[in-house]
């Protein structure tokens, strides 16, 4: 005879063996969530149920709430409580079925998010108004990118583009995605801007873009993001997320890219207001110059004043001079009137002598240095005749020279200065004879 324990025990190890993993789909109904973190709850279609437990272990990996009425897939193994001697199901994983479980889980994580601030307008930025640079995450081969590069290179052709590839659906677009952010951030020169954009497709097409890894990397980058992820009625999280959100690929590269055209018009417009500018101040300052030039005195003007003020300084001058003669006159007279009465006459006859006897010596010494000047002359004269060329002239001989442009040319001491056929100068007495040599 067996216990009851014992059945149960054989009865969980026989069902465990078998069913290991096992995908189960059913309504929810029922749902508790325990102080421990456990959850327990029960699945059920029209005619059945069956009890589930999934442990806290496992159910924080769960991104969204489960809540009575919901349809769900599970996987799981089937054991039994053998204390309750209950058939249940312990639960590993759990997702919504269908589309619609997409749906929800969408919507649940939007609202999180949401309460968090994450698609608050105060924390976005705005984009730089003028790009040097842009990043561009994307498929290689998808419409998105041709779409962003034609519109670029229509606008604003000079913009510097880089191209960060990634899957944008399938079970390794997230881990693509957050490895671009990081690419991106890591660059030598960051771009002023990322737009991470692909074309449209269903919610499970686009469901890398609604993961809360990818949405929180966004929120986090460091570099202003716009959004453009699928067709103008498709919307994910990441559009919320983003700093501004583009309904098309080609919308995300007119927002981030000026017009090159309204830019030219713009600085035409400007120069026009500059040179209105500039030419009504130029105006203005020649009011005022010519406002200063009738207020400023003319030279002439000027120096005739300062002449007539010197005429009348000049005057004042002489007769201040006069006055001071005058008075200089008078007082010369009272000292003559003075040296009069005490002259010293017997001194100024003994200073008359010896004046007189100074002049003598004074006189017969100027003669005979002039004598000897003379005499020193007449020698130095008589030596210079001696050794002047013109002297030599006069007795008979002549100088030979080459012309050169000087008044007597270049001395001939040798034949051999000159060449046949040369023409030279001989210089005599009283003149000059040009000569042409022939000489072997």
């Amino acid at each position: 005879m067996r216990s009851v324990s014992q059945v149960n025990a054989d009865a969980r190890f026989l069902i465990e063996s078998n069913f290991r993993a096992v995908w189960i789909e059913g309504e929810i109904s029922n749902f508790r969530a325990y102080a421990s973190g456990h959850w327990y709850f029960s699945l059920k279609d029209d005619t059945a149920q069956l009890r589930c437990a999934m442990f806290a272990t496992r159910n924080r990996f769960v991104r969204f709430a489960l809540a009575d009425g919901m349809s769900v897939v599970v996987r799981g193994r089937l054991s039994i409580y053998e204390a309750r001697g209950e058939f249940q199901a312990l639960v590993d994983h759990v997702e919504p079925a269908g589309e619609g479980a997409l749906r929800v889980a969408f919507e649940q994580l939007k609202n999180s998010l949401a309460k968090e601030g994450l698609f608050a307008a105060e924390r976005k930025r705005s984009l730089p108004a003028f790009p040097r640079h842009i990043a561009v995450i994307t498929s290689r081969d998808g419409a998105a990118l041709r779409d962003v590069l034609a519109v670029v290179r229509r606008r604003f052709p000079c913009l510097r583009i880089t191209c960060l590839f990634v899957l944008v659906q399938g079970s390794e677009a997230a881990r693509q995605l957050l490895a671009a952010f990081d690419r991106a951030e890591r660059m030598r020169s960051p771009p002023d801007v990322l737009i991470v954009t692909r074309g449209g497709g269903s919610l499970e097409d686009l469901a890398a873009f609604n993961l809360e890894s990818v949405a929180r990397r966004i929120a986090a980058s460091s570099i202003p993001v716009v959004a453009a992820i699928g067709h103008e009625t498709d919307v994910t999280i990441a559009d919320f997320v983003a700093d501004q959100r583009a309904s098309t690929p080609s919308a995300a590269a007119e927002m981030v890219t000026p017009d090159s055209n309204e830019l030219r018009q713009r600085l035409a417009e400007l120069e026009s207001a500059l040179t209105v500018r500039l030419n009504a101040k130029l105006r203005l300052q020649r009011q005022l110059l010519t406002t200063i030039e009738q207020r400023l005195v003319h030279p002439r003007r000027a120096l005739d004043q300062r002449l007539l003020r010197l005429d009348e300084l000049a005057e004042r001058l002489g007769l201040a001079m006069q006055a001071a003669l005058q008075g200089r006159t008078v007082a010369v007279r009272h000292q003559r009137q003075l040296l009069a009465r005490a002259s010293p006459l017997q001194r100024i006859e003994r200073a008359r002598d010896h004046i007189d006897r100074a002049r003598d010596r004074m006189g017969k010494t100027v003669g005979v240095l002039h004598d000897r000047a003379g005499d020193r002359l007449g020698a130095l004269a008589r030596a210079l005749g001696a050794v002047s060329p013109l002297a030599t002239l006069d007795r008979g001989f002549a100088i030979v020279a080459k012309p050169d442009g000087t008044r007597w040319g270049k001395p001939v001491t040798s034949v051999a200065q000159v060449a046949s056929g040369e023409t030279i100068c001989t210089h005599l007495a009283d003149g000059t004879l040009q000569a042409t040599v022939d000489h072997d």
